[in-house]
């Protein structure tokens, strides 16, 4: 039976063991492009055609035989007959993406020309051959891998796709997460009633929702379930239907932290603490091959499990690059201290392009996230950081 935390894992470590049984799912979907912002495509995209598929002008001006401009110039130039067709001494007026007329072989800026009258053009400038033309398949060619398994659509790609006339794409399924919420203290927060000393509102769901959506996967969310074994248990059996399952709270060693018992009873547990502060309570395990976090109940202290285990678990799940985080690094405002042999996540407000600190302890106070811009980690043979040292933040999504 669990309780203790007998022996806490470096969080480096119980990041490596937890990713490792972590397996992309083999789902895939077609969908229409207009679906596919954000997913990861689940095959190759061949060109079937030329993109662009004509000759097409690149400029506002007139296409023309490039002899005929030979030496041009705004003091001597030539003088062209404008034309709807293309021969000796004559122009076609085009526009940007215009067909380019049969026999002309360049394009003249309208900026380099001067219209005598209706009929007459003078040509200002030189231009060589092919010069302002687009050829065909200058975009993309027939045949050519424009996409590989595995991208990354984003907003330009589908675009990409759409010129293509591609009206449909294979693209992997979205993992789906399974969040359950542990606690005789929890209230919904739907509940007209105020809560009442030793009640809370429950909110680390829709914390842990929303991120769960924004790393990429579906989320299936089971109401409050109370401090019981059994109850736990029945919830988890409900759920090994999901790819992943987030427990929040119950991780810890009071008497109604029953969650990692039951754990380890269904599947095997991984790590069971670890050292971060805040975050310390956190546990990993694996149930019927498939990850499980169980995350502390102050808000603070999951924020950090979701950030450390939760992220990269569903990104890998879903196929998506681990993209770094967005980072800068400023200099402090005054010294922050740390826990000796703990990962310490420090609460950083940006302010005068300096580092202010929020806040070092406090993980039930989920406010000292909202009022700062991100956090820097403070390593666990670290006592701190001194005033004017520089730290990289780690911005908050």
């Amino acid at each position: 039976m669990l309780k203790l935390f007998k022996e806490l894992t470096p969080v480096h470590v119980a990041e490596e063991t937890f990713m490792k049984i972590v397996t992309p799912i083999n789902r895939r979907e077609r969908l229409s492009i207009e679906e596919c912002s954000g997913r990861v495509l689940a095959e190759d995209v061949i060109a079937r055609t030329n993109v662009p598929h004509y000759k097409r002008a690149a400029m506002d001006g007139y296409a023309l035989q490039a002899e005929e401009t030979l030496g041009a110039s705004r003091t001597s130039p030539a003088l062209l007959n404008r034309s709807e067709t293309i021969g000796p001494q004559t122009c076609v007026r085009v526009h940007t993406g215009s067909p380019l007329p049969d026999g002309a072989d360049a394009v003249i800026m309208i900026e380099d020309t001067e219209a005598v009258d209706h009929d007459l053009v003078e040509i200002r400038a030189q231009v060589h051959p092919y010069e302002n033309v687009g050829e065909i398949g200058e975009d993309i060619q027939e045949g050519e891998f424009v996409f590989r398994e595995g991208h990354l659509l984003r907003p330009v790609d589908i675009s990409v796709l759409a010129s293509l006339r591609l009206k449909h794409v294979t693209v992997h399924q979205k993992p789906i997460v399974s969040i359950i919420p542990t606690g005789d203290e929890l209230i919904p927060r739907n509940r007209r009633e105020l809560p009442e000393p030793g009640e809370i509102i429950e909110t680390n769901t829709l914390m842990t929702e929303l991120y769960a959506k924004k790393w990429g996967a579906t989320t299936h969310v089971s109401g409050i379930i109370l401090d019981d074994p059994e109850l736990i248990r029945n919830a988890i059996k409900e759920n090994l239907g999901s790819d992943m399952i987030i427990l929040c709270g119950g991780t810890s060693v009071g008497e109604r932290d029953h969650t990692p018992t039951v754990i380890e009873e269904m599947g095997r547990i991984l790590t069971r603490g670890i050292k971060a502060s805040p975050g310390k309570p956190t546990t990993l395990a694996e149930i019927k091959e498939r990850p499980v976090l169980c995350m502390p109940g102050y808000p603070v202290a999951g924020y950090v499990a979701l950030q450390l285990f939760a992220k990269p678990a569903i990104k890998k799940l879903a196929h998506l690059p681990q993209i770094p985080e967005n980072r800068t690094k400023l200099p402090l405002t005054e010294k922050i201290s740390s826990r000796i042999g703990y990962l310490t996540f420090a609460r950083i407000k940006i302010e005068n392009n300096t580092a202010k600190p929020v806040m070092t302890s406090g993980a039930s106070i989920l406010s000292s996230i909202t009022r700062s811009d991100g956090y820097t980690t403070i390593p666990e043979n670290t006592e701190g950081y001194e005033k004017g040292e520089a730290v990289e933040i780690i911005l908050t999504e």
